[in-house]
């Protein structure tokens, strides 16, 4: 067995995970590992895995403690109960994990994993690392120094021989792709030889705002037809959009790289490592329009990685780059910052420059325009892909069949940049009209429904977090289920009350008991945490007695943690519970779903 032979497995919902395994990967390469990177369940794991002793994970956790879509074949293997205790005894591992410390079961998938694989005789080499989207530099701020420790100890364990050295850091190495221009008819023929992607197509039937155009926030309504051999879909389920960037912010980007003699031209993409391959939603054959409209964020909030490569690129003194024939120009003053942002001393800096004020990856190349002349090979490891943004679907099928209709709150906002920040799938959606034509999938939400037959369900869905709440509701009353609680907030009855005429005619049905509260309506602030304590005993008759479900969704900022404590006052004051039986009492209904969440920052 070659014991400098690591493989990386990575479980990724929306691709951050796989991020962090391609990280990992080049750093590997740059100790001299002979490295493999594979999605978990496409590795031929039941034939292989056994092969590896050094085994690297990443993986995220979705929604309630949920694993990864592209890791459940590889986690049903792992946790069969005829798997030897011993199984893995001559493998050492670490995990790294990536999720939000706002929701209840945080990095529940990491931590699952890094407990499975000792209970079947892996040894760690150092601590699962916890990736965080709630601190103030992201995942990295753990990351950093747990991929250094990492590789650290790898070295000590898997030492080099005497005739080896690690590459240096400062070294560029070679792109993952490369670009290659095809010319007259062979470009045509490529063309025609693209096979139609499997892919659903949503026709948008309906696009408007619904709130005041002098509101400071724009909500959207947008229903879509749904295609007739689509699948249907379940109330609570998830509908994935992949935005494109719009044409005129594509030619402003095309025009500062100077690109326009070559943006129509027709490439096909080559990998340059075996085990990093083409994502499968690309076309293989593209120009470099098509690659920026459809494929690469060049809009987005960039990474510590993005400032890396970017310092090699910049212009001023000659350097050679290592494995390639080129000479770049290197300026110094704007390496020297670029560098400076990688070093733990500029970690502040860095945050103040760029995360804190949400600047864009466009926005630090206009700033650091000395890497205008890059080789645009590299343009696929400059700029990630265009992530799928997730959105609770607000209809339920059983009300609107054949059609899907969302909630959508547009994301524009100021920092101390003159810009407005404005999101890329919130600007697109903008942009769509009666009649397009956009690619979708729906996969399941974080709730587990439905609930147990009889129960009462209690909704709580302030804001655009009302989009399940109405779907789950739909389907009661398909059902003809009455017990029903609501809770829903905004900022002002008269500008932001969603589907108020719907909920009120639900109340007036006796399908519903609705409670509202707008904090600013009045001197002081009422949010749903006070209503909810409003009514304490009818909430603790239908929990404490009766065993109803409650289900939130909404802003993962304050609002979940203040419910959560809303409910335990409630178990206090009205089950007589002390502080510490009313948290066993919550996390208990955590555990049993009786108390479901889906949040978002």
């Amino acid at each position: 067995m070659d014991e400098r032979k690591l493989l990386v497995l990575y479980g990724s919902e929306t691709g951050c995970s796989q991020e962090i395994a391609e990280r990992i990967t080049r750093e590997a390469r740059r100790f001299l590992f002979k490295v493999v990177l594979s999605e978990m369940d496409l590795f031929d794991w039941q034939n292989n895995l056994l092969g590896y002793s050094l085994i690297i994970f990443t993986c995220s956790t979705t929604g309630q403690g949920d694993i990864p879509n592209n890791m459940k074949q590889f986690w049903k293997f792992l946790t069969k109960k005829s798997l030897p205790q011993n199984i893995f005894d001559h493998v050492q591992f670490a995990v790294f994990g990536l999720g939000d410390s706002s929701y209840q079961k945080y990095n529940f998938t990491a931590k699952k994993l890094f407990k499975r694989m000792q209970q079947l005789g892996a040894k760690p080499i150092l601590n699962r690392g916890d990736g965080d989207d709630q601190n103030y530099l992201g995942v990295d701020q753990t990351f950093d120094p747990w991929v250094k420790e990492l590789f650290e100890l790898l070295l000590r364990i898997y030492p080099l021989k005497e005739e080896e050295k690690i590459l240096p850091a400062n070294e560029l190495s070679n792109s993952t792709f490369s670009i290659q221009f095809l010319e007259g008819s062979e470009a045509e023929n490529k063309l025609k030889a693209v096979p139609s992607q499997n892919q659903f197509f949503a026709e948008v039937s309906d696009n408007a705002r619904i709130t005041p155009q002098s509101h400071f926030q724009e909500v959207r309504t947008i229903e879509f037809k749904l295609p007739n051999e689509a699948p249907t879909y379940k109330s609570g389920d998830v509908m994935l959009l992949t935005p494109e960037n719009l044409p005129d912010d594509v030619d402003e980007f095309i025009k500062f790289f100077n690109w326009e003699g070559i943006a129509d031209k027709t490439f096909i993409i080559k990998q340059n490592f075996n085990d990093i391959h083409i994502p499968v939603h690309w076309e293989n054959v593209l120009t470099i329009r098509k690659l920026l409209t459809k494929s690469l964020d060049i809009f987005g909030r960039p990474k510590r990685y993005f400032f890396e490569l970017l310092s090699y690129f910049a212009k001023g003194r000659k350097i050679f780059f290592q494995k390639s024939n080129i000479l770049f120009f290197v300026d110094e003053n704007h390496v020297w910052k670029l560098k400076d942002f990688l070093l733990p001393s500029g970690q502040d800096e860095l945050h103040n420059y760029c995360f804190r004020v949400k600047r864009t990856t466009f926005e630090v190349l206009q700033d650091f325009h000395s890497v205008k002349e890059f080789p645009i090979d590299y343009i696929f490891d400059l700029f990630p892909t265009i992530k799928p943004r997730s959105f609770s679907i607000a209809s339920s099928p059983n009300f609107h069949p054949g059609a899907v209709q969302l909630l959508v709150a547009i994301v524009n906002y100021k920092t101390k940049l003159k810009k407005p920040r404005v999101g890329i799938c919130t600007k697109w959606i903008t942009t769509l009209k009666v009649g397009d034509k956009v690619p979708y999938r729906v996969t399941p939400g974080t709730f587990k429904l439905p609930p147990p037959p009889g129960a009462c369900v209690i909704l709580i869905g302030p804001g655009t977090g009302i989009a399940p709440m109405r779907s789950i509701l739909h389907d009661r009353i398909k059902n003809e289920k009455k017990e029903n609680i609501l809770f829903f907030g905004g900022r002002n009855k008269s500008c932001d009350f969603f589907y108020q005429q719907e909920f009120e005619s639900y109340v007036k049905n006796g399908n519903l008991n609705l409670h509202t509260a707008f904090s600013r309506d009045q001197d002081y602030k009422i949010y749903v945490q006070h209503r909810i304590k409003e009514i304490s005993k009818l909430l603790w008759t239908k929990i404490g007695q009766e065993g109803a479900v409650v289900y939130l969704s909404g802003s993962s900022n304050r609002m979940p943690t203040d419910v959560s404590e809303a409910l335990k006052e409630i178990f206090i004051s009205e089950g007589k519970m002390s502080q510490e039986e009313a948290d066993l009492y919550f996390t208990a209904m955590i555990k049993n779903f009786r108390f479901q969440q889906e949040c978002w920052s």
